[in-house]
């Protein structure tokens, strides 16, 4: 079988290391919380197995279409976006990977996401507000970020990842309705109503604190990725401010929308200042970023 080529992305194994740390604790987090119900609702593990099972695989093959269709992006064609498709030609040119499906969500909130578990399936959207916004070699920069996730298999990981505190809410709820009528007469029937919850509760903390560390890290990984593969970090610090700066005049009505697939875009929307998600934010900080393209940039420059 022929091995398939990598591509042109710089290979990051701060990455690579910290996505499988994440994936087999999660991993282990999934296998220990089906065994705690499995142990406090007998009567319910057919249902919890069945269901458990089908989420995973449901949500690892479906995940892009879910996201896109979370989002409303709509595929386009050459004719219909050609300067957005001659954007992602170039990027995959200099990335020397397989063009991406190309998408347009219609929203003035300035973004831009890609998704898909592998690059066959992968996907890449930005919002209109986002092309009206950015200059030709800002947009390019953004692509080649977005890309970034798609050729380091991020996108898949995250996804998987990220799923894991609804799908203990969703298996609560089965086990509660489908094993505690059934025992209803037993004297630890209260014991497992208050184990349950506090059980999903704490599953869903820690699966949500660990995706967001390794989502931080992706972020920064892709800036990298994506200045060095261009070759302009500049390009990229630009439509970073200019995204972040435009966030303050959207309608909160809009983020309030753009919010839930925050771990999905390129820079976090927030609905307000107080937002918790600043505190435990999927993003690292403007700062942050812009700092580490300032330093890509003064080593590019170096004789």
């Amino acid at each position: 079988m022929a091995r398939t080529p990598r591509s042109r992305y710089a290979p990051d194994r701060g990455l690579t290391t910290r996505m499988v740390t994440t994936m087999f604790l999660i991993g282990l987090l999934y296998v220990v919380f089906v065994g705690v119900l499995l142990a406090l609702l007998r009567g319910a593990w057919p249902v919890i197995l069945v269901v458990s099972g089908a989420l995973f695989v449901a949500q690892f093959w479906f995940s892009d279409r879910i996201t896109a269709y979370g989002m409303g992006a709509r595929e386009v064609t050459p004719e219909e976006q050609p300067v957005l498709h001659g954007a992602v030609d170039r990027v995959c040119a200099l990335a020397d990977m397989p063009k991406p499906r190309v998408a347009i969500a219609r929203s003035d909130v300035p973004n831009a996401f890609a998704t898909g578990r592998n690059e066959k399936t992968a996907l890449v959207c930005v919002t209109t507000g986002l092309m009206r916004r950015l200059e030709p070699e800002e947009l390019e920069g953004v692509l080649a970020h977005e890309l970034s996730h798609v050729a380091h298999r991020d996108v898949a990981v995250m996804t998987v990842a990220s799923f894991l505190g609804v799908l203990a809410g969703l298996m609560t709820r089965i086990g509660l309705y489908s094993g505690l009528g059934r025992s209803q007469g037993n004297s630890n029937a209260a014991v497992v109503m208050a184990l349950i919850p506090l059980v999903s509760a704490a599953v869903y903390v820690i699966s949500f604190l660990l995706t967001r560390l390794l989502s931080r890290y992706r972020e920064l990984s892709a800036d990298r990725a994506a200045a060095l593969l261009t070759g302009r970090p500049s390009a990229l610090a630009s439509a970073l401010t200019k995204v972040t700066g435009e966030m303050a005049g959207i309608p909160t009505q809009d983020l309030r929308k753009a919010e839930p697939y925050n771990a999905f875009w390129l820079v976090p929307a927030f609905s307000s200042r107080e937002s918790l998600g600043r505190l435990l934010s999927s993003h690292p900080t403007l700062e942050q970023r812009l700092e580490q393209l300032a330093a890509i940039s003064a080593r590019s420059a170096r004789p």
